[in-house]
């Protein structure tokens, strides 16, 4: 068996999430050629191929899918390696692989600004991914530290909350449920909305709560984007519910406005989560810590 490298079981890992070479090449900042050519000496080093064409997509073969396995479980091996070292380091230097969910973007720079000024030698490696694809990179252990809006009930993790999250409807600033005051849930039957998608936990959240007032939910259109569906929303195409921690600006300038209706807005929070089994490393706990005992303060003060 001939040589292969770190690189490119990594590079293997990537084709195999996104089910496509073009993908994983615009998520690793590098030419498809140069994925293929990964791909290709990762299997001539085992003499066998490990993806195949699936129109224009790939899909793994039946030894892709046993290597996609082991490689997955090596890597968190490497992991856990990686935190091992790092503590005769210290926090003079280190690296944490963190995932947000896409709704954490509106605040999450933030806070690593204010970190990286207290630990300048640490690099944070940044994922941002619906609910659904961070729980993944969760469980397979390819995160240090996920940023979510509730803790998973099927994964052994320990998930700790460090701010609110401030959820309610919006509108367009003439609509005319604007005018009303204290209105029942009830009343957002009769209502068209604009939704994140399937697997978002804003989707999520949204969906338990009209389904605890036993109120039908009208969908008109799904959107994989929180800017897309406020200025769908502007537009006049229908209401939202969203965290009030990604329309700060709109509703300050009046582009948004609140819907008052009543037991609104839904209080969640923010939680700093990892598997239980993780070794974090110095840097990885200097993060949780922080989060844990300034992030909800520093959010407050800036949305």
């Amino acid at each position: 068996m001939r040589p292969y490298t770190l690189k490119q079981i990594q590079t293997f890992l990537e084709v195999a999430r996104q089910r496509s070479v073009s993908k994983a090449a615009e998520r690793l900042f590098v030419t498809q050629p140069a994925v293929s050519m990964q791909l290709r000496q990762l299997e001539e080093a085992f003499g066998l191929a490990l993806i195949e064409p699936a129109g224009r997509n790939i899909r793994l073969t039946h030894a892709g899918e046993a290597f996609l396995e082991h490689a997955q479980a090596a890597m968190s091996q490497f992991k856990d390696l990686e935190a091992l070292m790092a503590e005769h380091v210290g926090l003079k230097n280190g690296r944490i692989d963190l995932a947000v969910v896409s709704t954490a973007k509106y605040f999450i720079p933030m806070l690593l600004v204010r970190f990286g000024k207290l630990y300048q030698g640490i690099d944070i490696q940044l994922r941002i991914d619906n609910r659904e694809n961070i729980l993944g990179l969760l469980a397979r252990n390819e995160v240090d530290l996920v940023v979510m809006g509730r803790s998973p009930s099927h994964l052994e993790c320990i998930a700790t909350p460090f701010a609110t999250n401030p959820l309610s409807i919006v509108a367009a600033p003439d609509h005319v449920l604007i005018r009303g005051k204290h209105l029942p849930f009830s009343t957002l039957a009769e209502q068209k909305f604009v939704v994140r998608e399937e697997g978002s936990g804003t989707r999520a959240a949204m969906e338990r709560l009209f389904a605890e007032h036993q109120t039908p939910l009208n969908v008109v259109m799904e959107m994989p984007s929180n800017e897309t569906i406020k200025q769908a929303v502007m537009a006049g195409m229908g209401l939202s519910f969203l965290s009030l921690r990604t329309v700060r600006h709109e509703l300050a300038s009046g582009h948004l406005a609140l819907v008052d209706i009543d037991g609104l807005p839904s209080m969640g929070h923010w939680y700093i989560t990892h598997m239980t089994s993780k070794k974090l490393s110095p840097a990885a706990q200097a993060f949780k810590a922080f989060l844990i005992e300034q992030g909800g303060a520093l959010m407050n003060a800036w949305s």
